[in-house]
């Protein structure tokens, strides 16, 4: 086991240091409710971004750009075949789970579902027209639901240019960092550091609105453990950061699947239900499990195809 703890420390002061201070402004000027909510959170995103190009050229001092390419996960993407079959699992699998998620809530009985007539997101759509005083759209409500799925493959690709400030941090480079203590210690850890950076915004009401911030912060560090366990898997067996922050930007554009399948007149509470909630935790979690159980979480790095130095680090090793 060889971690060294002074880059770690450096990378989560200054991640945490940053997403304080871009998200102050909030706390003194209306927070949730700022109209510059979207620009002050975007902007937070890419602090730990910020922390591992910091640590890599001034802690590390990696003495060329291979070197500091490898550190974040930006090296070669070959064979190319791997990288592809990655990228396209990064697209799907998000989605997939915070659909699983609300069908999971939906049989515990925390989510109130309507997975046939989309009730609650055909009468958002006709009260957003009235609002407007257009008539009601003359198109099936199946073929809205329908496009919201292509909805979401657009939304990942754009998603992915913020979520990627998020991803080079955490998978790109603090993940393989961690990686010496082992692959769950490794998920564990990053996946509390990546929950806890949310605390600027979380303590604002974001996402739990109206729970206490001691149990919304917990919340989110459970979310951010088993959805982190995923994204390292993309980023260990992609030995690239690129498939973890495609996944990000895919989740992050089906967040609002929650709202399309919803009953009309219910709601439901986010510490319960959907990916934010311990009900939606239960499929990644067990996804996570699997992956572990049948080895998918080791490097590709041994391949003849790859070079060491093109790839992600081999558990265990530095």
């Amino acid at each position: 086991m060889n971690v060294k703890a002074t880059p770690i420390l450096v990378f989560v002061g200054v991640s945490f240091g940053l997403a304080w201070l871009f998200a102050l402004p909030l706390w003194f000027t209306g927070g949730l409710e700022n109209p510059f909510f979207t620009v002050f959170a975007l902007a937070m995103m890419f602090t730990p971004a910020i922390a591992a190009l910091v640590v890599v050229f001034f802690v590390e001092k990696h003495p060329d750009a291979r070197s500091r390419r490898a550190a974040l996960g930006l090296g070669s993407v070959r064979p190319v075949g791997r990288f592809l079959r990655y990228l396209a699992l990064a697209l799907v699998v998000p989605p997939v789970l915070i659909l699983a998620a609300l069908v999971v809530g939906a049989v515990v009985g925390v989510y109130p579902a309507d997975f046939v007539n989309f009730s609650g997101f055909q009468a958002m759509v006709d009260s957003q027209l009235a609002a407007i005083g257009e008539e009601p759209l003359p198109v099936p409500i199946g073929l809205l639901v329908a496009l919201q799925f292509v909805n979401v493959l657009i939304g990942a690709v754009i998603n992915t240019i913020p979520a990627f400030g998020e991803e080079l941090g955490w998978r790109g480079w603090l993940l393989p960092k961690l990686l010496p203590l082992g692959i769950v210690p490794a998920i564990l850890i990053s996946g509390v550091i990546w929950g806890l950076w949310h605390a600027p915004l979380i303590l604002l009401g974001y996402n739990y609105p109206g729970a206490p911030g001691w149990l919304a912060l917990t919340a989110m560090v459970g979310m951010t453990i088993v959805v982190g366990g995923v994204f390292a898997w993309l980023r260990i067996r992609s030995a690239s950061v690129w498939p973890a922050a495609l996944a990000h930007g895919a989740f992050n554009a089906a967040a609002g699947f929650s709202i399309i399948f919803i009953m009309v007149g219910e709601s439901f509470d986010p510490l319960q239900a959907s990916i934010l909630g311990w009900t939606g935790w239960l499929v990644p979690l067990v996804l996570v499990i699997v992956l572990l159980a049948t080895g998918q979480f080791r490097s590709p790095a041994s391949s003849p195809t790859v070079s060491r130095n093109e790839s992600a680090p081999v558990v265990g090793s530095e």
